[in-house]
């Protein structure tokens, strides 16, 4: 983590109309590391059998069932000539809460994804997030020695899919906020690049940014109008706020301390970003017009790679001690309170936040092989996403890709 913060200086199928049981509507209060179990029953379709249940598992919101107890809730699919019809019980309740028909479709992922997002957005209305299933994971992973290409996945680490195929190191990739581009570091032989590529094919690739020297950390804002990134046309490492729609160029820090990784704060007025202007690198928020500096509290001798939920917390990894791993913590913004939310062996590093703000996308390292996990910062339980036998760097979770 060190070494790379250091080197910055070098639809699915169509839903019908939703129907409810005597129009009762309920909603689900959840604690903060227990989930509701759920039961998933499917006839008629032996792939949606397996994908289903799948999808209820790594959505990150259930529990399986637990064999001989009767479940939170039992969700029944059943398909039929004209689509697939799904029904969610209460336990072992005769009488379903919620029905809705799903025009048939032939791809079992896609519609598994449609039926867990609108089970999600029906039961935890609280959570205000739609079409979380279809968010999507971007990562860099090494394809060869001196190489680093970008590539996506679904949130159960299938699906993958190739951005880019360049013969150079492509790294830090981030999202748009509509989700439909990812922006990434290119190494060349001139210097490094912003540059944008669009998810869907036939792809289209822009670069956005090519001063002299570093081109870095692109971070754009939540209006999708300015892109924070880390340039030194001067040679110096700084801040900056280029502008997108509105051409302009805006320098928010000077000196000689080295900044990096700016993400944006929910309501686009402010930038955290790692410096190390006060030693160790630590995590700053400045105003998006280069005023009111100060650096966050945080856990640990240093503090790098934030990333900031769409509530107001910031997740970051963090050294306990000179000699240690990296752990993930989250600050609160609000409260101004700091907790460590990993646990197991090895580094974690890189957390990006899901649209649900309650998981985080990072990287694990465990005797040196590297690979994906989701972290659940309520409970602190994790679970491996993609292990590709590739070192793996840099995940970012999209925001929900609407059905």
């Amino acid at each position: 983590m060190l070494k790379r913060w250091l080197a910055v200086f070098l639809f699915c199928s169509t839903l019908l109309p939703v129907f409810a049981a005597g129009g009762r509507m309920i909603t689900v209060s959840k604690s903060a590391a227990l989930n509701p179990t759920v039961k998933v029953e499917v006839a008629g379709d032996a792939e949606l059998s397996g994908t289903l249940p799948r999808f209820f598992q790594f959505c990150g919101w259930f529990d399986p069932a637990v064999p001989k107890k009767t479940a939170d809730y039992t969700v029944r699919a059943s398909r039929s000539t004209d689509g697939v019809s799904v029904f969610v019980y209460r336990g072992d309740d005769t009488k379903y809460l919620a029905g809705w028909r799903f025009a048939k479709t032939g791809n079992s992922r896609e519609l598994a994804k449609s039926i867990v997002d609108t089970v999600i957005e029906y039961l935890f209305k609280d959570l205000k997030v739609k079409g979380f299933c279809h968010s999507r994971i971007v990562f860099c992973a090494q394809t060869e020695i001196g190489v680093r290409n970008i590539f996506v996945c679904d949130i159960d680490g299938q699906n993958l899919e190739t951005l880019t195929a360049y013969r150079t190191l492509n790294v830090e990739p981030a999202w748009s906020p509509d989700g439909k581009s990812v922006f990434f570091s290119k190494y060349s032989r001139s210097g490094i690049d912003i540059v944008e590529t669009t998810i869907r094919t036939p792809r289209r690739s822009r670069i956005l940014s090519s001063f002299r020297g570093i081109n870095t950390g692109a971070a754009i804002s939540p209006d999708g109008s300015s892109m924070a990134v880390i340039l030194s046309p001067d040679h110096q490492v700084d801040l900056y706020v280029l502008g997108l729609k509105r051409k302009f160029r805006k320098r928010l820090t000077t000196g000689i301390a080295v900044e990096a990784s700016p993400c944006w704060s929910p309501d686009g007025k402010r930038i955290a970003f790692v410096s190390d202007r006060r030693g160790n690198p630590r995590i700053f928020v400045i105003n998006a017009d280069g005023s009111g500096l100060t650096m966050l509290p945080s856990v640990g001798i240093d503090a790098v790679t934030p990333s900031w939920s769409d509530d107001n917390k910031i997740a970051y990894a963090t050294r306990l001690s000179r000699s240690g791993n990296y752990v993930l913590a989250v600050l609160d913004m609000d409260s101004k309170e700091n907790k460590v939310v990993s646990k197991g062996e090895g580094s974690w590093e890189s957390p990006g936040w899901a649209a649900d703000n309650r998981q985080v996308v990072c990287k694990r390292t465990v005797n040196g092989k590297s690979s994906l996990w989701v972290v659940d910062t309520r409970s602190g339980n994790s679970r491996e996403l993609l292990r590709t036998g590739t070192p793996l760097f840099d995940p970012s979770w999209s925001p929900c890709l609407k059905r």
